[in-house]
């Protein structure tokens, strides 16, 4: 069973100018450090080669199906990868691409940059526009067959984010923008078969990540968006990577406005059995008390020379209580993830 369980309540700064991640000598601008409800932050990521991070992480949350697709440079290598998920029948299909240090792969500094990656196999598009992003594939051979896609992921105006730079030391640190509740539309299609997402019952999520990070790490991470309680709510839960920094990325979006959780959120679950019940809660102010049950695991391990890498991502519905701004919302069966994370990269 793991458990784990920190009680400081963080001193949090919010940002409220645009503000540049590090410094002329690519370390750590403490300037930086806090978070804001939309991305200000300038990842001017420079140096430090084999060591940095970058991934732009996008999840579509449909009544039958998730559809995601993600880019990830980590200067020595790149990947491509996508999945697909039946919740009735669980099927679910993924395909990956290394890429050799990166090549043909786009990533820009800024949140609203474009990310592309091109090449005779797989193009990747994820194309950010006036009030929404694009995303695109036309993916040659995904298990055997083509794999396309174009999908909205609309930005509702004054829609409120999650960003927070997380300082380790001066030459390690992460910027992460979490993006809940955002409505989405559009389809995919592998082979002969096409899914369509209509935008009143889809929601997506944008997990884009830039930093330095230690070479041995592990996280918890949980995310939600849906309709309960009369309101559309989209909860960022995370653990373990944030300990000892002053700073977590947890918070609630509700109805379009960000509440930050300034407190670590306690993670517990059974790592001999990853589809029994997880509990996630606050520690000191109760503000946050879910049960995440799963009805699918996907795990995914590498094993290469300098990365190795083991992910159990849960699919599954939350249920609870949040307390968001003094009144009490209930979660009631919603369609999220969780997952514990260990990398050596």
């Amino acid at each position: 069973m793991n458990q784990n369980n920190h009680t400081n309540q963080f001193e949090e700064r919010e940002i409220k100018e645009e503000v540049f991640l590090c410094n002329k000598n690519g370390l750590l601008n403490w300037d930086s450090v806090g978070w804001s409800r939309n991305p200000l932050q300038v990842s001017n990521l420079s140096g430090n080669w084999l060591r940095k991070k970058k991934w732009n992480y996008w999840c579509v949350v449909g009544k039958d199906y998730m559809f995601s697709i993600t880019l990830t440079d980590l200067d020595y290598s790149g990947m491509v990868f996508a999945y697909y998920l039946n919740y009735k029948t669980k099927e679910f299909f993924e395909d990956s691409i290394l890429i050799s240090f990166g090549l043909n792969l786009k990533m820009g500094e800024r949140v609203g940059d474009d990310a592309v990656y091109k090449s005779k196999k797989c193009t990747v598009e994820m194309l950010p526009k006036n009030g929404y992003t694009e995303l695109k594939i036309d993916w040659k051979d995904f298990i055997g067959k083509p794999l396309k896609s174009e999908l909205k992921v609309h930005n509702p105006k004054n829609h409120e984010t999650l960003n927070v730079v997380v300082p380790w030391s001066d030459s390690q640190f992460q910027f992460t923008s979490k993006h809940h509740t955002l409505p989405t539309e559009g389809y995919f299609i592998h082979g002969e078969k096409k899914i369509q997402f209509r935008k009143d019952e889809t929601l997506g999520c944008l997990d884009f990540g830039r930093g330095i990070w230690p070479r041995s790490i592990s996280w918890n991470w949980g995310g939600v968006s849906g309709m309960s309680d009369n309101a559309l709510i989209g909860l960022n839960l995370g653990a373990k990577w944030t300990d000892n920094t002053g700073i977590s990325e947890n918070s609630i979006c509700l109805d379009g406005k960000l509440e930050k959780i300034k407190e670590p959120l306690q993670f517990t679950y059974n790592t001999k059995n990853f589809m029994e019940p997880w509990k996630i809660q606050s520690t000191i102010y109760k503000n946050v008390d879910l049960v995440f049950t799963p009805f699918y695991e996907r795990v995914a391990v590498s094993n290469f020379l300098i990365i190795q890498s083991e992910v159990h991502q849960l699919f599954g519905h939350y249920k609870g209580r949040i307390n968001f701004q003094g009144r009490e919302y209930y979660l009631e069966n919603l369609t999220g993830w969780a997952e514990e994370h260990f990398a050596k990269w």
